[in-house]
Parts: structure tokens; sequence; C-alpha cells
């Protein structure tokens, strides 16, 4: 499974999905807005990304940590 956390800076969410994938002893790349990648290019990938983080797995996007925690526990 390819988990990729695509976050911004101060973002309380995406560290806990980090934390999250830590804790599971998950892989995942974690990407920083303007470090990583810009706002236009996430919108490209998922036009109607509002909120932060944007999580994908296998290249599809799954949502947030909402949807990102509860698909773990629904996996587990």
């Amino acid at each position: 499974m390819k988990i990729e956390i695509y976050s911004k800076p101060r973002c309380t969410f995406c560290t806990r999905a980090k934390q999250l994938c830590e804790l599971r002893g998950l892989e995942y790349d974690y990407k920083l807005l303007d470090a990583d990648f810009t706002m236009e290019e996430l919108l490209e990938k998922v036009p109607a990304a509002k909120t932060f983080p944007q999580i994908f797995i296998d290249g599809e996007s799954i949502g947030g940590f909402q949807e990102f925690s509860s698909l773990l526990i629904d996996v587990t």
C-alpha cells in the first residue's frame, strides 16, 4: 500500500495522519505545500480539495484525516 500525505505547515490533522502511519508501522510519503508541491498541482489531482491533509492510497484520493483514520479502523 502506497500512502501519500499532502500537507501544509502547522496543520494538526496533517501531523495526526503522519503519527497514525507511524503508530501502525505504515510507510508513507509526507509532502509539504510549497516545498514538495504547489496548490495548483494538488488541485489538478483533487479539484475539490479545500482542506488539508489530502491523502492518497495507491494513487487514489481517499480524502482527509477523518476518512483515513476510518479506513484504517475498517482494515484492521
